[in-house]
């Protein structure tokens, strides 16, 4: 952070933030300046806004060391918290797997049936940073609002742990859902996977490596497909050996055939360094017969999953992805729809 800055306390920072989206849209632009666009498209206000405050701050992700981008997210999520989303429980679980268990945290919706849909999630950050805490706002968000259990998967990081050990956890978290789903008060035959830039990919690998062992299988997939400026300084950080990433679980672009993947929802963001890459990825998927949706947010930037408490553009946008996730999901739960669709408390 800048030396200014350093002298006020985080939390007060937060509040004038928060303060700040609630102005009254003329001087939120008067803040934000004139609008940006670029390949034709215009950008959000709200995200216009954000990036301008955060540039107020010094807060590269992905400058030094591991540890520094971690406690770099970490005081960037202190900025945009605010209170919790209501109306969801959660509780800690370990996972259990070949290593040290993997760490998980389980959503539930107030009153939700037992039976009922299941959300696999997996946070993103470049298989770097990020955690189960940095997506809890997210993760409730999607429980309350696609009335779903969510499980949030806290697996490996790199550079401690490189490629295949993020994948190899996700695809544990996955078997895991799938073995224990009616003991998390699921319904074995409605397990989804989701996930977020990096946990986008391991959603995907989870997909891929399901179809390809011919077991359990996920029956929908949500993907915020979503990349960094410094995407280069992650994957040398979770996979050094270059021609390890030619592995489809690396980039599922590169499998191939992606025939039997599940029916999926692709989000992208218009302000994306790759977006054509998640397009390309959707429509690979069209190719291969499998239904899919392919939503480019062209307002929008990287990481808007994780600024829902913010202004209102991001919140519309996760909130088009959880009805995407709750439509697809109760067509195949065994659970009443009329449950499912229950007003949302």
């Amino acid at each position: 952070m800048s030396t200014l800055l350093d002298r006020v306390p985080l939390p007060i920072q937060g509040a004038a933030l928060h303060a700040v989206f609630a102005l009254p849209q003329a001087f939120r632009r008067l803040i934000a300046g004139p609008p940006v666009r670029r390949d034709g498209l215009e950008l959000a206000l709200d995200a216009q806004l954000l990036l301008r405050v955060l540039a107020l701050t010094d807060n590269d992700l992905a400058k030094g060391t591991a540890a520094a981008a971690r406690a770099s997210l970490d005081v960037r999520r202190t900025l945009v918290a605010s209170p919790g989303v209501t109306g969801v429980r959660s509780k800690e679980l370990q996972i259990p797997s070949d290593g040290a268990p993997v760490p998980a945290r389980l959503y539930e919706p107030v009153n939700l049936p037992a039976g009922s849909p299941l959300l696999v999630y997996f946070h993103g950050g470049g298989w770097v940073i990020g955690s189960i805490d940095t997506h809890d706002v997210t993760c409730r968000y999607l429980a309350r609002n696609a009335q779903v259990r969510v499980l949030s998967v806290g697996y490996r990081l790199a550079p401690e742990h490189r490629f295949p050990a993020a994948a190899d956890d996700a695809h544990t978290a996955f078997r895991f859902a799938a073995a224990n789903a009616e003991a998390l008060g699921a319904d074995p035959s409605a397990i989804a996977v989701g996930g977020d830039s990096a946990g986008a990919n391991l959603a995907a690998a989870v997909c891929l490596d399901t179809v390809r062992a011919n077991g359990a299988r996920p029956v929908f997939q949500l993907r915020f497909f979503l990349t960094d400026d410094d995407m280069t300084w992650f994957v040398d950080h979770y996979c050094p050996d270059v021609d390890g990433r030619a592995d489809p679980r690396l980039s599922v672009l590169l499998a191939d055939d992606l025939r039997g993947l599940p029916p999926a929802y692709v989000a992208t963001a218009g302000f994306d360094p790759l977006r054509d890459e998640g397009n390309a990825f959707a429509d690979r998927l069209r190719e291969a017969g499998v239904p899919v949706v392919k939503r480019q947010h062209d307002d929008l930037i990287h990481g808007f999953v994780n600024f829902i408490n913010l202004g209102t553009r991001f919140r519309e946008a996760v909130s088009e992805a959880a009805g995407a996730l709750r439509t697809g999901l109760a067509l195949r739960s065994r659970a009443n729809v009329v449950d499912i669709f229950r007003p949302t408390a």
